[in-house]
């Protein structure tokens, strides 16, 4: 998925930093120049909705776009709650993809 996203990224033109793990996106530490953060809901048993609130906490401001093959009520309830601009569901359209990463490049939350 990582490598689909990334190559989608490229096609449209933006570049991307992906990490194995939520300990690398967090060692990585430098936001400053992030359009956004993609984040899945379920990063290997940890919780990508978790992941966005330490984020918070250490200070990132990047907005944040969800993705997830696990939709419920209570995840989408929960990532709106911590912020998202969007919430995706697996398979997602490209389009839609890229719209979420253009609202987050304009700034619109």
């Amino acid at each position: 998925m990582r490598s689909s996203i990334r190559r989608l990224l490229r096609e449209h033109g933006f570049s991307a930093a992906l990490f194995d793990s939520t300990k690398a996106l967090l060692d990585h530490g430098d936001f400053d120049e992030a359009i956004c953060i993609i984040i899945d809901i379920d990063l290997n048993g940890q919780s990508g909705i978790e992941l966005r609130r330490r984020l918070a906490e250490e200070g990132v401001t990047a907005p944040v776009i969800y993705i997830t093959g696990n939709d419920s009520r209570a995840n989408r309830l929960a990532a709106v709650e911590s912020g998202c601009i969007a919430y995706l569901t697996k398979p997602f359209t490209a389009q839609s993809f890229i719209e979420s990463i253009e609202r987050a490049r304009m700034g619109f939350v």
